[in-house]
């Protein structure tokens, strides 16, 4: 730091008002309006205080739509102006202005509370910056062990790819040649190298018995012809003590979709659901309505797991 920049920082020190707004600032970012309410003074004075700290690298502003908002500089003399402001004697000079800056701040919470209120009748349904349920899973995804993965029906394989962020590994099966060079196309853009590509029904897999950590089926057990099939080669493939996660519709009256879509069963009930995971050797299993369509006919996804039992299997050779 030179000399006339030494010389300028402390002048701008030597100040009260300049001090007075350093310390409010020390405890978080202010809107100019909010430094005027808490020190009652004039929009021009605050501004040209803050233009002269702003000068000598002591603040920083942005701006955020018509308002523009004060933070003290990461880069400033942090030590000098702890120095100067935690001096014991300013300690009763800045009560004021503390008690003014929490008035503030409960003022904030106040007003966000205010606009949740009026609008948490419609929330869900509105389309809100950055709430996506792909961004959710993203999320969830994390929390899960890592393992190795089987995805058994990848779809469009979107999940497939989000799995092979957090697992060790994942094999992707689906009985679609086409769907599975999408799926290796897409990962290669990402760079993501360990998911391994099987082309195999669901209800016969090519895969070795207890394998597998975790085995899912996301919007696939509707397209099978038997799911306790599906379902017991699931259990097959896991692990003892292996998670089952499945993904799929209740039970509904859209007939179209048989045609259409090559679903061959209409959903599922949940108890039915429920008797299918549990004959094909899951224990500790759970069902729950998962999520509804926001666009008719409303197709309700159901969310079932499942824990692979630990009794042994009778070692199954390779389909």
């Amino acid at each position: 730091m030179s000399l006339t920049h030494t010389s300028r920082l402390l002048k701008t020190l030597g100040d009260e008002t300049r001090l007075r707004v350093l310390n409010l600032l020390r405890k978080g970012e202010l809107a100019v309006s909010e430094l005027q309410e808490i020190l009652n003074m004039g929009q021009s004075r605050i501004s040209t205080q803050l233009t002269q700290l702003k000068d000598v690298g002591l603040v920083i502003d942005r701006r955020a739509g018509r308002r523009s908002y004060y933070s003290l500089a990461s880069t400033g003399p942090v030590e000098l102006l702890t120095t100067v402001l935690d001096g014991s004697d300013l300690e009763s000079e800045f009560r004021a202005d503390d008690a003014g800056y929490l008035g503030v701040m409960e003022r904030r919470r106040r007003e966000s509370r205010s606009y949740f209120d009026r609008v948490a009748a419609a929330f869900g349904e509105q389309v809100l910056p950055g709430r996506t349920w792909e961004g959710l899973a993203r999320g969830l995804l994390r929390l899960a062990p890592r393992g190795k993965y089987v995805d058994l029906g990848i779809g469009d394989g979107m999940l497939t790819l989000m799995l092979a962020e957090i697992a060790e590994s994942v094999t992707a099966v689906d009985l679609s040649p086409e769907m599975l060079t999408q799926l290796t196309t897409r990962a290669r853009a990402k760079s993501i190298t360990n998911i391994e590509t099987v082309e195999a029904d669901i209800e016969s897999l090519p895969l070795g018995d207890e394998s597998y950590d975790v085995a899912v089926l996301s919007q696939a057990l509707h397209h099978a012809s038997d799911p306790v099939a599906a379902l017991g080669e699931a259990r097959r493939i896991l692990r003892p003590g292996g998670k089952l996660l499945v993904l799929d519709l209740l039970a509904h009256g859209e007939d179209w979709v048989r045609d259409r879509l090559q679903h061959r069963h209409l959903g599922f009930t949940e108890v039915d659901l429920k008797r299918l995971c549990r004959e094909a050797g899951f224990d500790d299993v759970s069902i729950e309505r998962a999520a509804r369509d926001p666009q008719p006919p409303h197709f309700m996804t159901l969310l079932a797991t499942g824990t692979a039992a630990r009794a042994p299997l009778a070692t199954s050779p390779l389909r």
